[in-house]
């Protein structure tokens, strides 16, 4: 008897095509197509020049940083601090965890129970995820009963985490002091119980021309670090088109979340980026910087664009915009310009 470790994605997706009109259809595998139309090379920062005893060196990768966010909202780091060895030991671990029976993984509560695959919310094909993953905080990775049967993964997963940590804060610190802040800033408000590692799996797809890994979208939190293998997939909006992200094995890849373009008041971006699915598999490991709940976001300097909101509001304004409407608005919804020209509508009505 053959056991399957691979979610029934196959038999949704077409459920999805089933439910959707013609022309939803045709709109989906226009927007859907994997077709970038070129491959880039991110901007790559040797961190080695933070840890320089000349000055000049460590300023001049601190500015490296701060333009690659600006103008890309995405780049690529060496020397970053996490060893080849412990990210290959970590892959194996992973590897073998999602070939675990999908029945087994779906019930069995492992990692905090945050398994979840496709994308449940979806009513239409260009909002499903060929993917499944583990989406666990950094306050329950230490936690044996956490591992079930893979008890094994525990030892590397805690090394690796509390490592993306470090690195995590090192980058979000080295972004604040380029605004002018203390490098501790953001310290205060990040919070490890919101802090997320996130084991990605995205099994190889049959329509791996008509369909998203993972749908377009920007990261809500300050700072995402990605790890990845060398299959390639990931895909960036730049200059108004979709370019392709060569894998790099030495490197990591780093972009800015919303919260952090919103605190930067946009002079860091939060950019819209997607996976491909392919017909080979992919895994990688993202690890999400975010700040405590009640924690208030507001810009670092004035003129605001954006009015102050918790990390708890904007969670919950995505979480209900992508249940009525099937995707994420984000940070137009938090725009100072929308709170006046509702505060002048509301003022025209009284009088």
């Amino acid at each position: 008897m053959i056991i399957d470790s691979t979610p029934p994605l196959l038999d949704h997706y077409r459920a999805l095509l089933d439910h959707s009109s013609s022309l939803e259809t045709t709109e989906h595998n226009s927007h859907c197509s994997g077709v970038a139309m070129e491959e880039c090379e991110l901007p790559l920062i040797d961190l080695g020049g933070l840890r320089s005893h000349d000055k000049w060196e460590r300023l001049g990768c601190a500015k490296a940083i701060s333009k690659a966010s600006s103008e890309w909202g995405f780049f690529q780091v060496v020397n970053h601090g996490i060893s080849l060895e412990l990210v290959k030991k970590m892959r194996k671990e992973q590897i073998e965890f999602f070939e675990a029976p999908f029945e087994y993984k779906a019930t069995s509560r492992l990692l905090n129970n945050s398994y979840r695959w496709g994308t449940p919310t979806a009513t239409r094909p260009n909002q499903f995820s060929w993917s499944e993953a583990f989406h666990i905080p950094l306050t329950k990775v230490s936690e044996e009963d956490c591992y079930g049967d893979f008890i094994s993964l525990r030892e590397p997963m805690t090394e690796f985490a509390a490592a993306m940590s470090k690195l995590a804060r090192l980058l979000a610190g080295v972004l604040a002091e380029s605004l002018g802040h203390r490098r501790e800033v953001l310290e205060d408000i990040c919070d490890e119980s919101t802090c997320f590692l996130r084991l990605n799996h995205y099994p190889a797809c049959p329509v791996s021309s008509e369909i998203f890994g993972l749908v377009p979208h920007t990261d809500s939190g300050f700072l995402t670090i990605l790890c990845q293998d060398q299959v390639g997939g990931l895909q960036l909006m730049k200059d108004f088109k979709w370019v392709s992200v060569k894998p790099n094995q030495e490197a990591l890849i780093v972009n800015v979340g919303d919260l952090f373009q919103a605190w930067s008041n946009d002079v860091y971006k939060s950019v819209e980026h997607r996976v491909i699915a392919n017909k080979t598999q992919r895994y990688s490991i993202a690890y999400f910087l975010c700040p405590s709940y009640d924690s208030i976001i507001g810009s670092s300097r004035e003129p605001s664009v954006y009015r102050n909101f918790t990390f708890r509001e904007y969670r919950s304004q995505v979480q209900e915009d992508v249940k009525k409407m099937g995707y994420k608005v984000g940070l137009s919804r938090f725009l100072v310009e929308d709170e006046s020209i509702h505060a002048m509508l509301k003022a025209t009505k009284t009088t």
